[in-house]
């Protein structure tokens, strides 16, 4: 059977996340450290 696609749906929506989400991603990636020890790594979030 031939599957009809048609180019609406292949068409990608634009995401547009909310500031509140943006902001908490930043500052989560600003606090998160990663530190390696030998073969080891720890991350840590610090506040």
């Amino acid at each position: 059977m031939a599957k009809i696609y048609s180019k609406d749906s292949l068409k990608t929506k634009a995401m547009k996340p909310k500031k509140e989400i943006v902001s908490f991603l930043l500052n989560y990636s600003k606090a998160l450290s990663i530190v390696k020890i030998n073969n080891k790594s720890f991350e840590i979030i610090s506040n």
